[in-house]
């Protein structure tokens, strides 16, 4: 069975992996990342003069906010600059809509380039280190505002802020093990250090989704604020349980909910309107705090603060590049999970028959074209 469903990018495509040109933050039009000086305000709502908060947002709505390549260049080249701007108390760093933070990297590009092209894998992450370079170095606190789903990608280029202030019907989880990749770019580093070691085994590699309100008990957010309005009052999430704590010896805050009770919140959520003003209120509530504070002392204890999150990351860096090129060979699970992904439209799933794929690696089955197409999905 040929292969010519699989979109596949030109073979003498180039790509520019180089991030030192504002010009990345020009783009009129999505995929792109948008660079913003909102002002300052104060606890009453004034604009403080010559004072502003630099908002950084994905605009990808369509991808859910999935970061291209330029995306991320660009993503880089604002964290710099707001870095560099003595006007700027604190970064935003944000996605556009509401149904989405981030779903890390685009996958199209992932599938359609980055496989089978091993150096330009290694050129991706270097411009990924530069995003998080940028936020190690700068002496402004930066704040993830998660206004949607913070998922794979999308977790790790927001975990490396300082703080996540999230709307409560945000979700939060990885992916990559379910789609031939791994939580290396930031998950399995930064959860190490901020959860508890069980948690982040479990949170890196499971699959599952989390609400925002388990995800603030487990210790990785700084604040959840509701986001749904009924007759004109802001409810908190009814999906999840969060009016107990434990339930039957079992901690249930944050779960959640169930079966019958689980669908009719559901419903309901989908049914009212979305209002992110408390969201915004709460990053700019920080952003007030930090300017009352002086800013050589915040930026040196940011830089302290930063360094255990920083020594997980640099710890297994060197690792990280080598590990993709060599994951994005042809017929690899790499292949197997984004090409699946990326030919949903075609098959009508984005899964490969992994126990079909295990099973063949269990009777010594190299990873090859055979086996390829015997584990991926067919086209309807």
């Amino acid at each position: 069975m040929a292969l010519d469903w699989v979109p596949r990018s030109p073979r003498d495509e180039i790509l520019n992996h180089r991030i030192t040109s504002d010009e990345r933050l020009q783009r009129t039009e999505p995929p792109r990342t948008t660079y913003e000086l909102k002002p300052l305000l104060d606890p009453k709502g004034n604009e403080v003069k010559d004072l502003y908060v630099a908002w950084i947002t994905l605009d990808n709505p369509a991808q859910y906010n999935s970061y291209t390549l330029d995306m991320l260049a660009a993503t880089a080249v604002a964290f710099d600059k707001a870095s560099h701007d003595p006007s700027v108390v604190c970064v935003v760093f944000t996605g556009a809509g509401d149904r989405a933070f981030c779903t890390g990297g685009n996958v199209p590009e992932y599938s359609e380039h980055y496989v089978m092209r091993p150096l330009d894998c290694q050129e991706y992450m270097s411009v990924y280190w530069r995003a998080f370079d940028a936020v190690w170095l700068s002496p402004k606190p930066f704040i993830r505002r998660a206004n949607g789903m913070s998922i794979g990608g999308g977790e790790e280029i927001g975990g490396v802020c300082d703080f996540t202030v999230a709307s409560d019907t945000a979700t939060f989880g990885q992916v990559g093990p379910l789609h031939g990749s791994t939580a290396m770019g930031g998950a399995c580093q930064f959860k190490s250090v901020e959860m508890t070691m069980q948690d982040a085994m479990w949170n890196a590699v499971s699959c599952e989704q989390w609400s925002a309100y388990k995800m603030f008990r487990k210790n990785y957010i700084h604040e959840v604020v509701p986001v749904l309005k009924q007759d004109g009052e802001f409810i908190r999430n009814p999906e999840v349980i969060i009016d107990k704590y434990v339930d039957n010896g079992e901690i249930v805050y944050g779960e959640f909910k169930a079966g019958e009770e689980r669908k009719k919140a559901k419903e309901l959520a989908r049914s009212l309107p979305k209002d992110l003003a408390l969201l915004d209120k709460a990053c700019m509530n920080m952003a007030w705090t930090f300017a009352n504070l002086y800013p050589q002392q915040v930026a040196v204890s940011y830089g302290l603060l930063r360094a255990q999150k920083k020594l997980a990351y640099e710890r297994t860096k060197a690792e990280i590049i080598w590990w993709w090129a060599a994951n994005a060979g042809a017929y690899g699970e790499f292949d197997m999970g984004m090409s699946a992904f990326n030919t949903k439209n075609v098959t009508g799933t984005t899964n490969v028959d992994i126990i079909k794929l295990r099973q063949n690696l269990a009777k010594g089955h190299p990873y090859d074209e055979e086996m390829f197409k015997e584990v991926m999905p067919k086209p309807q």
